[in-house]
């Protein structure tokens, strides 16, 4: 596949989504530079990418820091000529409430995953406009449309990267880059992980879990990463070329339909 040759990414987030992303715009041609703070995660990536002979670099990134999303976008730029694509996929889940979920949490959560997009499009949208436009691809959730208990923090993060998709694509348009934002249901990455294990037990089945989760799906199954990898590469490419301000849903018909009990 030479979809992206020439082409020059930013992808954040080394595990689960952002490394599927990371390798398959990176199999298509692309220069890609990973942000990622998971240090075994990273590792992988660089491991697998190097094996794969792609051009993919991993850098150890805190994303809702503005001067390592400074710096990052620096290296990327002076590493690789320019920047054309952004993918967003970096998040964390903390479980709870807004009683129990504590403030420090909840702005961390936010700072995540909706700070590091604007620090994406501060720093990235510049170098994308030298290039006379773009792609930026936000991994939102269903979350972020209908949700269940205990993930008040995540939920509005999730909402959030929703209307901020929306902002950013009216504001960028004009400059030829379009903003879109995909919300997966549930997916076979970390974070779906730690999910299972929070409902599961700590020694649960991670498997059985899964098929438990999958079973909510019309599809009756949990999504694999490389399968929202390829809605990105899509929404990423010149095919997608008239698609902005819209979000996206890869959920196996989830939100399709109303639960009768």
């Amino acid at each position: 596949m030479t979809d992206f040759a020439n082409k020059v990414a930013l992808v954040t987030g080394s595990t689960g989504i952002g490394r599927a992303a990371a390798l398959r715009l990176a199999d298509g041609g692309a220069h890609v530079l990973v942000l990622g703070i998971d240090d075994a995660g990273n590792a992988a990536l660089a491991d697998d990418a190097a094996a794969a002979g792609l051009t993919l670099k991993v850098r150890r990134t805190d994303v809702s820091v503005a001067h390592e999303v400074e710096a990052a976008v620096a290296e990327v730029v002076k590493r690789f000529g320019g920047l054309d694509i952004i993918v967003n996929s970096a998040a964390v889940d903390p479980f709870g409430d807004a009683v129990t979920t504590s403030p420090e949490t909840f702005a961390h959560c936010l700072a995540v995953n909706v700070g590091s997009i604007h620090l994406t499009a501060h720093f990235g949208v510049p170098a994308m406009r030298t290039r006379g436009g773009g792609a930026i691809v936000n991994i939102s959730s269903v979350q972020g449309r209908a949700c269940q208990p205990n993930v008040a923090a995540y939920a509005a993060s999730k909402g959030a990267v929703n209307a901020l998709t929306r902002a950013m694509a009216l504001d960028f348009a004009a400059d030829k880059i379009r903003v879109v934002s995909i919300s997966p249901g549930s997916v076979r990455t970390p974070i779906l992980e730690r999910s299972a294990r929070m409902f599961g037990g700590a020694d649960a089945d991670i498997e059985e879990v899964f098929a438990r989760f999958g079973e909510a799906h019309p599809l009756g199954r949990i999504g694999e990463p490389g399968e929202v990898a390829e809605l990105i590469a899509f929404l990423a490419s010149d095919r997608a070329g008239f698609i902005t301000g819209s979000d996206h849903l890869i959920d196996g018909g989830l939100t399709a339909g109303i639960a009768v009990r």
